[in-house]
């Protein structure tokens, strides 16, 4: 039932328009106006209501305008997307429809992909991206790994180059620990080819490391904690020499023999260096055997007498010198490096080198005697090697001591190989004896020359007998000095070292 105030002003309404509809009498806006006016006086309706309805429509088209201004921007894009909802909202629903469609199909490509690539799988995949991963994590690692070989060469290329010195200790000890750290590396990864590589390079550096330390053995002024020093990095670098062989009882292994042959080659050198008197020594050699030869044998005269020997005399007492200071250094700095091999090797295996009637070497020995099973074991390096330095001595005094007729001359020289007998004779190989054997050879070259080739077998017996007592009233003197002096003191002034 409408209301009939409604019905009243029904007619009243403006013309109806597309932006102002006519309003419904059921609207809630126009129920709640008219309930107004109804309440509302004749007098208020003709003076108030008018002017009221004025001023809400003007302050409702403030409102409006107001309202346009700040959203103007929001309106216009709204009404954009609105407008193109119509062509989005189809394609929106067959987007939608596709995926509908393709989900069972990517359903399916993740259960194969999580199948394929499960870690409870082998997968040729996953293991090279695992092993880049790691590659990754640890390229520091494999740098520094890397660099190993370069390292190593630096310190033993530096080594060889600065000598003997505290440095180059300090330069070989890196290489050495850089060593053990790869060749430990090697033992935990045998099986890497990268590692088997690097441990090719560092034998081959090592070997030079070797040579180095070999060559420093021969050094001509090496003293004994080089020596020591050097011994102690060859058994570091080169295990196998220092290997014990119980089968022949050889306790200071492969080194002792390369010790005393690099200290040979050194003295062999030293003595090279008197070449130019060697070459006056056997420009007379030459003039005595033409004199000779030239001599009817049993003729004697002054006219053709031999009256050099100078520079022979010149020659061996250099020789001698050298032969005593570097056989005695040799000797002492094996005994000092390789004490269990110097353990009895001159005293238990060989005592003294005798030649026979023939000139072949031999040797006498307490433990050849007592124990014929040690014949079969290789004798220490120690043990013959004396025997090689005298016979090398000897070689050089049967050769040149004949050139020396002068009897003080040949007594000097003799006195001077007695006192290099007694320096070895400090470390268990006294010579002393083999001055016998030259005198066969000076007794030959003088019988013809002179009466004195009567007494030449007796050179050396006097020499000796002088040299003893001398020896003796040294220690007559020492032992008489004083009780802080006893035995010691006179025998290392009796033997010189």
């Amino acid at each position: 039932m409408s209301d009939p105030l409604y019905e009243l002003l029904a007619p009243y309404f403006d013309q109806p328009s597309p932006s102002t509809p006519v309003p419904a009498a059921t609207d809630q806006v126009t129920t709640k106006y008219l309930t107004r006016l109804s309440t509302l006086s004749l007098s208020s309706l003709t003076s108030q209501e008018g002017q009221s309805l004025a001023q809400s429509s003007q302050s409702t088209v403030l409102s409006l305008q107001s309202l346009a201004s700040r959203s103007n921007a929001a309106i216009v894009a709204s009404s954009d997307h609105f407008a193109s909802l119509q062509e989005t909202l189809p394609l929106l629903a067959e987007e939608a429809h596709r995926l509908q469609h393709d989900i069972p199909k990517l359903d399916e490509a993740a259960a194969a992909f999580s199948t394929t690539y499960s870690r409870s799988t082998e997968n040729q995949t996953l293991d090279r991206r695992k092993r880049a991963l790691l590659m990754e994590r640890n390229a520091d690692r494999l740098s520094d790994i890397l660099e190993l070989p370069t390292l190593l060469s630096s310190a033993i290329s530096s080594s060889a180059a600065q000598g003997q010195g505290a440095s180059n200790t300090t330069n070989y000890a890196t290489a050495l620990d850089l060593y053990s750290h790869i060749k430990r590396l090697h033992l935990l990864y045998s099986d890497s080819p990268l590692i088997n590589s690097i441990y090719a390079q560092t034998e081959s550096a090592m070997q030079d490391l070797t040579s180095h330390l070999i060559s420093s053995l021969r050094a001509s002024n090496i003293k004994l904690a080089a020596g020591m020093r050097t011994v102690g990095w060859l058994r570091r670098v080169a295990p196998e020499l220092d290997a014990t062989d119980h089968q022949t009882q050889n306790r200071e292994g492969l080194l002792g023999y390369l010790f005393l042959v690099c200290r040979l080659s050194t003295l062999v050198t030293t003595l090279s260096a008197l070449e130019p008197l060697r070459q006056l020594a056997d420009q007379e050699t030459e003039t005595r055997l033409r004199k000779v030869s030239t001599t009817p044998r049993g003729t004697a005269g002054d006219g053709n007498a031999w009256h050099g020997g100078q520079q022979t005399e010149r020659y061996l007492k250099k020789y001698i010198e050298i032969f005593r200071e570097q056989s005695f250094s040799i000797v002492s700095m094996y005994k000092s490096i390789f004490p269990s091999g110097a353990d009895g090797s001159l005293v238990d295996e060989v005592q003294v080198p005798f030649k026979s009637l023939d000139n072949k070497s031999t040797s006498v020995s307490p433990g050849n005697i007592s124990n014929q099973g040690r014949l079969d074991a290789a004798p220490s390096a120690l043990a013959t090697f004396p025997s090689h330095l005298t016979d090398l001595l000897f070689d050089t005094l049967m050769q040149y001591l004949p050139n020396v007729l002068d009897k003080t001359s040949r007594e000097s020289l003799l006195t001077q190989v007695l006192y290099c007998a007694g320096s070895l004779g400090r470390l268990g190989s006294d010579f002393s004896l083999m001055l016998a054997m030259l005198s066969p050879e000076a007794e030959s070259m003088t019988d013809d020359s002179d009466d004195d080739g009567d007494h030449s077998d007796n050179d050396w017996v006097e020499v000796m007998k002088k040299h003893r007592e001398l020896a003796g009233r040294l220690e007559a003197l020492a032992s008489g000095a004083g009780t802080g002096k006893g035995a010691d003191g006179g025998g290392s002034v009796r033997m010189k070292s």
